[in-house]
Order: C-alpha cells, then sequence, then structure tokens
C-alpha cells in the first residue's frame, strides 16, 4: 500500500465527514458509522495505534459502536507517531506547548487542514459569533508566523480571517502585549459603539488586566471575550468568578459575554460554553464530536453526575486517532459536560496505567 494509495481512501472518507458538518442536527446512526469508519482506517494505516487495538482486543471485527474504539492518551502524541500517513509528508504538525526545551512535546500531524478549518468555522460561528456575520477582533496572541506549529495559533488566525472586520487587528507580538494598541482599539470601540471581541489565551487576557491597571472601559453591548488555555504559569492564576469578574470590571462585558474555549492539540475540534454568567459552565461541541465520562481504570461510563475522565471521539481526526483520553476530570450533565480540572488521585494513577499499557503495546 503506497501513500498515494492511503490518501486516496482517506480522500473518500473526508468527502463524506465534510458532508456530515453541513448537516448540522446531530444524527445518532450517521456519527456511528463514520467512527467505525474512521476506526478501521486508522486501524488499518496508523501503526503505532494498531498495535495498541490489538493488545487490547479491540479490532474492527469486535468493535461496534463508537464508544468500544480504544482511547489513546494524549501523552501518546509525545510518544509515538500517530499518523495514518508518513508524517513527513504532513502540511502541518501542531505541537502541545512545552514548559521547557526539554520537554517533550506531542505531535498532531495533518496531511492539510481542510477538515479542521471547516470545524472551526462552523462551530465558532455559532457559539461565539452567534449569528452575527463578523465583529472588529482584537487578537491578544502570536500569530502564526512567529507560533507556526501552534494550533491555537492557526485557530486564532482562522477567527480573524474570517470574522474579523478589516479593521481587526493583532495586539501582542514577540515583544508581548502592545498596551498602547489595544488602549487605542477599546478606546475606539467606546466612542463609535461598534462592539469589539478580544480573544486570547487566558492568560493574556491577566497580562491585559495587569497592564492596564485601574483604567476602565464600557464596550459597547454586542461586545464579547474569548479566552482559552488556561494560566500555564504564564500569568497570576485567578479562580473563574475572580477572572470573569476581573474582566467585566475592566471591559464592561458581563461573564454572560465571556465565553471559554476548551480545546487541545490533539484535537480537531472545539467545545464552548454559553457564557459564564454560571459557574462551573457547561461545555459542549457539535455534532461530529462526542464526549465520554469513564473510569480510566476500566473504561466503562461513570454514572450521570458522578466525575471521571473525559474521552473525546472527534471524526474530524482523520488522520491521526479518533478517540483520545485527556487527563481532565468531568461530570457529564445535561447539555454537555462540566470541566473540573486536571486528574489527580484515583483518576491520575488510571490515566498512567493506560499510557504505560500504551507504550507496552507499540514497543512490543
Amino acid at each position: 500500500m503506497t501513500t498515494d494509495d492511503v490518501y486516496v481512501q482517506a480522500e473518500a472518507l473526508r468527502e463524506d465527514l465534510f458532508d456530515f458538518l453541513r448537516r448540522s442536527p446531530a444524527d445518532d446512526a450517521a456519527f456511528d458509522a463514520l467512527a467505525l469508519r474512521l476506526f478501521a482506517h486508522q486501524f488499518r494505516f496508523n501503526t503505532a495505534f494498531n498495535r495498541y487495538c490489538v493488545q487490547q482486543g479491540r479490532t474492527p471485527r469486535t468493535v461496534r459502536q463508537w464508544q468500544d474504539i480504544p482511547a489513546v492518551p494524549i501523552d501518546a502524541f509525545k510518544d509515538s507517531t500517530l499518523s495514518c500517513l508518513p508524517a513527513d509528508t504532513c502540511a502541518r504538525t501542531f505541537m502541545t506547548s512545552g514548559t521547557t526545551r526539554a520537554e517533550v512535546r506531542g505531535r498532531h500531524y495533518h496531511p492539510d487542514l481542510r477538515l479542521y478549518d471547516a470545524s472551526m468555522t462552523a462551530n465558532f460561528a455559532q457559539r461565539f459569533m452567534r449569528g452575527a456575520p463578523s465583529i472588529r477582533m482584537a487578537v491578544l496572541f502570536p500569530d502564526e508566523t512567529l507560533l507556526p506549529n501552534s494550533s491555537l495559533a492557526h485557530y486564532l488566525a482562522l477567527a480573524h480571517a474570517t470574522f474579523g472586520t478589516a479593521d481587526s487587528a493583532y495586539v501582542m507580538d514577540a515583544n508581548g502585549l502592545d498596551v498602547p494598541a489595544l488602549i487605542d482599539m477599546l478606546a475606539h470601540a467606546e466612542r463609535s459603539g461598534e462592539p469589539l471581541a478580544l480573544l486570547g489565551a487566558s492568560y493574556s487576557l491577566v497580562h491585559a488586566l495587569d497592564a492596564l491597571g485601574e483604567r476602565r472601559f464600557a464596550l459597547p453591548a454586542g461586545s464579547r471575550i474569548l479566552d482559552t488555555g488556561g494560566f500555564k504559569g504564564q500569568s497570576r492564576e485567578l479562580s473563574a468568578p475572580d477572572f470573569y469578574a476581573a474582566l467585566g470590571t475592566a471591559f464592561g462585558v458581563a461573564p454572560a459575554d465571556c465565553i471559554n474555549m476548551y480545546g487541545m492539540t490533539e484535537l480537531s475540534t472545539q467545545f464552548y460554553d454559553e457564557g459564564n454568567a454560571t459557574l462551573p459552565a457547561v461545555k459542549s461541541g457539535p455534532a461530529w464530536i462526542r464526549t465520554r465520562v469513564i473510569d480510566p481504570l476500566t473504561g466503562a461510563d461513570v454514572p450521570d453526575g458522578e466525575r471521571g475522565v473525559l474521552a473525546h471521539t472527534d471524526l474530524c481526526n482523520i488522520n491521526s486517532v479518533v478517540t483520545i483520553l485527556t487527563e481532565d476530570v468531568g461530570e457529564r450533565v445535561p447539555g454537555g459536560f462540566l470541566l473540573h480540572g486536571r486528574a489527580q488521585g484515583a483518576d491520575a494513577k488510571g490515566c498512567s496505567l493506560v499510557v504505560d499499557a500504551f507504550l507496552r503495546a507499540v514497543n512490543a
């Protein structure tokens, strides 16, 4: 089987996935069928994944529904090449952020970004834009030229290019936050009454809060804020209530219009809440991603309302693995799930055992 053969087979599958993305209502049977096709494709062409599945006794003959697809721990993206196509033929490689130069970083290989971009724009239009065709944006994050391997840099560049007005701008570069440029955009919004969207990592917004000090703005109706990624040691940490209260004080944007995006390098689809007036806010995704809350030791779903580790099945992960096991603790509730932070104690031990099992399988 040549690389061209793998690409041709993936292209047929990709077209069916595009069709699924265009149908917005959830279709359980269609989701299940596509997830199983993706699993069979990845079982055949993704060598590391194949070895893990065989070790788990999961094959296209034994996996009958999407919930049975083996969930690959996110740490496996650091230790193995999880790609159906040769990694050096992939157009983009997104890498997880590392706190030190020596830290091994997870890699997610994308032959191209068509599915990623289609997923992001359709989801963003509904969940953040809320039907508005465009809005003036101030992006508080470096652009793709500075961070070419950052999935967040690409995500924000896509938001800026697709939904930002012509006078939208980046207000962070290699030198850090451009405070005068940010103040100019905030003051212009106040004077003109034109809504402004602030988008960036959560820690970028903390830097903005600190830089503005006691200065206050009252952004016009329709303004909103998107944050993502937490603080990661890049700024002082704030509790969620204090963080959204501080944004409201500094910018005049109500918590209901402060939207948190939950995503990760190892996925091609993002989750959002409906604002943060009530905390913790319920997260949910579009029809092409499903989430289980599981006991990592057994892989079994925990009852609704109980805490477990999140496992996401993302149909847009066409070239890597369709289901990943995170290290995030969550709880299934009506309308989605609550995010409770990183795994600790027994949950963390369970995640570590899954990683060990994966490494034993692929290195056997």
